[in-house]
This record gives structure tokens, sequence and C-alpha cells, in this order.
């Protein structure tokens, strides 16, 4: 079996509210206000662009900075070092040893990634964190210009890994890259915690 894991809310902390609170807090006096600034930040093609390779973080910056005339300077010091402070999540890391060990010891498991990830934030988590190198192979969105929920890149990790959709579980904590993993086949997972997931791979008998 293939358990292909989402990096950003799974395996790496990703709390765009409080990144907005921490570094625009001018801008954003109270947590609505933060919670729709994030939005307006994070889901806009000023942002995806650059999540799916398409554009720089200073072509990201100032695009953001004319549409909502944010300054560009706390903008820059918000987004620029996202890659170096995104933290690993203990529970769910240790979970992805205990898989590990598991797919080392008897072969059933394959380890995979599927992120989100504009290249330079995938360059500066791989330098920094050796269990990145537990995984099989993955796919960054900035590397390949597409991002989840569109299927190409469900479609690109497949191809060039070889996945069965039937032998596939994909975990991500968004809605939409679930369903769309499901639309091609695969089985898939909302992610909610670590302990959670372990119960629902046992489940699939996935963990032992």
């Amino acid at each position: 079996m293939n358990l292909v894991f989402d990096f950003g809310a799974v395996l790496f902390s990703w709390q765009p509210v409080q990144l907005v609170q921490a570094n625009l807090a001018e801008h954003a006096p109270t947590p609505e206000a933060a919670r729709t600034l994030a939005e307006a930040i994070f889901s806009h093609d000023d942002w995806l662009d650059f999540d799916r390779g398409r554009s720089s973080l200073d072509q990201a910056i100032a695009a953001i900075t004319r549409r909502l005339g944010l300054p560009a300077g706390p903008l820059d010091a918000m987004l620029s070092p996202i890659g170096e402070r995104m933290a690993p999540i203990a529970e769910t890391v240790a979970l992805l040893a205990q898989l590990r060990e598991q797919r080392d010891r008897d072969g059933t498991l394959r380890l995979f990634y599927l992120s989100n990830m504009p290249s330079p934030y995938a360059r500066q988590l791989e330098a920094r964190h050796e269990f990145l190198r537990w995984f099989d192979g993955g796919v960054f969105s900035g590397d390949v210009q597409a991002i989840k929920p569109e299927a190409r890149i469900y479609r690109l990790l497949a191809d060039r890994h070889g996945l069965e959709p039937e032998r596939t579980v994909f975990i991500d904590d968004m809605h939409a890259n679930v369903q769309a993993a499901r639309d091609l086949g695969w089985h898939a997972i909302r992610f909610e915690t670590a302990a959670a997931l372990a119960q629902q791979l046992q489940g699939h008998g996935l963990l032992s």
C-alpha cells in the first residue's frame, strides 16, 4: 500500500491567522479581522501563483501590497522566513517514524508526500529536517506548477511512482484536497489529530 502525506497542518504547523496576528496586528485588530485578512492573503491568486511556482515571493509580495494596501516590509517579514519557521508536529512525525519502521521491517508500505509548498520553502524544509528523507518520494506544488486540489498534481505523483488508486491512501487536512483524491479513486483521510489518524490507519490495516 501507498501512504501519501500532506505537509502543512499535518506534518508541519501551519497557522496563517496567527501569522497575521503576529506580523500585521495593526491591520487585523480582532481575531475575525485576522481570519479575514489571512484568507485574503493566502487564498488569492497573488499567493497561489507563488505556491504553484509561477511567480517569485517578491512578485507575490508586490501584488498583495497593491491589492490590499498592506506595507511591504511587515509582509516580507511575515512571508520570507515561513520555510524556516514551519515546525514539525511531533505527534505526526512520531507516527511517521512508526510507519517507516513498519515499511523497513516488512515491506508492506511505501511513503510519499504531496504538498502545496512554494519551492523556496520546500528547499528550506528539505535542508532542515532529516525525517523528510524517510519518504520514498513526493511532489511539491512549486516544483511542478500545479496545486491541490487540481487533479494534475495527484496524477503527477501517481505517474512518477506507479501509484495504483485502489492501493493508495491520501492524508490531508483540507476537505477539497481529500475529495479530489477520492474523485481519482484514491482512499483518503481528512486529518484532525495524529491520534485519530493512527486509529484510522489501523482500521485500514495499514498500521500494526
